[in-house]
């Protein structure tokens, strides 16, 4: 029998590798309905899907390595970020899902959020106030209306597959839905500002693409998930993490 390795477990959700297939348990189906009809909707490279039996979703592994992690060195060349951007691009520019995403919360509900997790950060003593501060203000050019886009939502760098110059799988579908394109292209380059260029050049210069508007994303992704971090056993204050992006704006 194969062993299984945990890839991911907190208490909202566990994933299992087993051989050459992923096990993905969520107490949340919402979650992995909008993770499957993500899959068959997104015009890019995906999982097949083997089997579903709640709480558990069987899919394959895809061929091809990641570009890096977060927190460490990129392994991938400027031609394999520059065909992720493309495929970023191909994402973005498909019609979106009817249902919104985690890049889609409103502008009222993301300042609202984004207000109470600074104060959070500054009275639980976790980030100094002036650090802060100065990525919320940082942040705020990301509070600004937006064209919906197809969007992954959580487009970590940990969720692109690539072999040379070609994507050969994108993962991890549940945020999916209408969002905010810059929101994706942010994620995915979020501790590798090194390789924005070649995203962008393979993403494409012929539409608004702000980067202030990018590092403004950085900074608030990055304010968002401190605490959700700590709390489920992961470190943002890892070299090149969360608290490195944030220390890299002042």
């Amino acid at each position: 029998m194969d062993e299984v390795e945990v890839v991911v477990a907190h208490s909202e959700r566990a994933t299992l590798r087993v051989g050459d297939v992923f096990l993905k348990v969520d107490a949340d189906q919402g979650r992995i309905d909008v993770e499957v009809e993500a899959m068959a909707l997104a015009p890019v490279p995906t999982p097949e899907v083997l089997w579903r039996k709640p709480p558990v979703l069987a899919i394959a592994a895809v061929p091809g390595t990641t570009l890096g992690r977060l927190g460490g060195p990129s392994t991938g060349s400027s031609a394999g970020w520059a065909a992720a951007g493309a495929a970023i691009r191909k994402l973005h520019d498909t019609p979106p899902p009817p249902w919104p995403g985690q890049a889609g919360r409103s502008v009222g509900a993301l300042t609202a959020e984004l207000d109470a997790e600074c104060a959070l950060l500054v009275a639980g003593g976790l980030l100094p106030a002036e650090l802060v501060a100065r990525n919320r203000r940082v942040a705020e050019a990301a509070l600004r209306p937006w064209t919906p886009a197809f969007t992954h939502g959580d487009l970590q760098i940990a969720h692109v597959f690539v072999d040379g110059d070609e994507v050969t799988g994108i993962i991890d579908w549940s945020e999916a839905g209408q969002g905010d394109a810059l929101f994706d292209l942010a994620t995915f380059t979020l501790g590798h500002e090194e390789h924005l260029g070649d995203v962008l050049a393979g993403y494409g210069t012929d539409v608004d693409l702000d980067l202030d508007v990018i590092r403004a994303w950085w900074s608030l992704r990055s304010l968002l998930v401190v605490r959700w971090l700590l709390e489920h056993g992961f470190d943002p204050f890892a070299p090149g993490c969360e608290v490195d992006v944030l220390r890299s704006r002042m």
